[in-house]
């Protein structure tokens, strides 16, 4: 008996080094995505144009970097909050942890170098070397072109700089180690010609990460087809929202014309309509509208003409679910 102990603590004590080798191999040694690069963007009108496009209507910088008013129906960023951050999001809407958006304006960014600003856009490692959770989807920001980042960046760098004094992430266990694991080296492309409107769409819709939101994810991970919709929001008045299925499936977009898709976007943006006041229980949306809405119609017509090109997926969503 006395035997059988000795081993069971041999084994013990080898599974509890073994746990401690991985938390210190996680802790100091992920994630390993090497120095920034010694990188100087230049600044110029173009970079910026294309800059503040992307910021305020793609990538939604000015959205998540933002504090979003959700007394508006879609959420539109309280005005003179853009890109000063301070948005949540955190486990009552189904996020491993409290994750707060930061300032990225000068203030915030100021000391940062270009080459810094480049890898956390996308890896998703901040200058000291630790991971940002992917709220923030830096997985599809990674396979953008590398002029568009630089444009982004250059943007940034005109802002004004405005204090503020936020809380900091934090990420709940395991996610906290789980996510050392995640960033992994850029694979940047190239912008495709806007004739290739697939191509083009693709890249389009990776940019503005539509498939984050728009495909189901449940236990900290991704479930069923990109763009099949049914992700869950949890509103702050305790109403939920799911996302609506992308794919050419009759129960998505099947039957959807490329003018009504257009509409959809251009209805708070081009009409001049206002966004509407939502109150407790009225129907509520995740969806940014206002801000995608600033999308070019040859933009937004190549992103429909991708995603009339996935693969049919059948998912009746029930889009919204009023507080109880």
């Amino acid at each position: 008996m006395k035997k059988l102990f000795k081993y069971l603590a041999y084994v013990l004590a080898i599974i509890l080094l073994l746990i401690v080798a991985t938390i210190a191999y996680l802790k100091f040694f992920l994630p390993d995505i090497g120095d920034p690069q010694d990188l100087k963007v230049n600044i110029t009108a173009q970079k910026v144009e294309r800059g503040q496009y992307l910021a305020y209507h793609v990538m939604m910088c000015a959205d998540c970097h933002s504090m979003r008013d959700f007394t508006y129906f879609s959420g539109p960023p309280k005005p003179g909050t853009e890109f000063t951050g301070g948005d949540i999001f955190d486990q009552s809407m189904g996020f491993p942890g409290r994750f707060v958006s930061s300032n990225i304006t000068p203030f915030g960014i100021g000391d940062w170098t270009d080459g810094e600003l480049f890898r956390l856009i996308t890896t998703g490692v901040k200058r000291d070397g630790s991971p940002i959770f992917p709220v923030m989807p830096y997985h599809r920001f990674g396979r953008l072109d590398r002029t568009d980042i630089e444009s982004v960046i250059a943007f940034l760098r005109t802002l004004d700089p405005v204090e503020t004094n936020h809380p900091v992430s934090k990420a709940d266990f395991p996610m906290n180690l789980i996510m050392r694991t995640m960033p992994q080296e850029a694979q940047l492309t190239r912008i495709p010609p806007k004739t290739d409107v697939l191509a083009y769409g693709s890249y389009m819709t990776m940019a503005a990460a539509c498939m984050d939101c728009h495909t189901n994810f449940s236990k900290g991970k991704f479930v069923g087809p990109e763009g099949g919709g049914g992700r869950e929001f949890h509103m702050p008045d305790g109403s939920i929202v799911r996302t609506a299925n992308l794919t050419p499936h009759e129960t998505g977009l099947g039957n959807m014309s490329l003018e009504r898709f257009i509409r959809l976007f251009k209805r708070y943006s081009d009409s001049g309509e206002l966004l509407p006041k939502v109150a407790t229980g009225d129907m509520q949306s995740i969806m940014p509208w206002y801000m995608y809405g600033g999308m070019t119609k040859d933009d937004l017509s190549a992103i429909y003409a991708y995603l009339q090109s996935l693969e049919p997926f059948e998912n009746e969503v029930e889009k919204f679910v009023p507080a109880k």
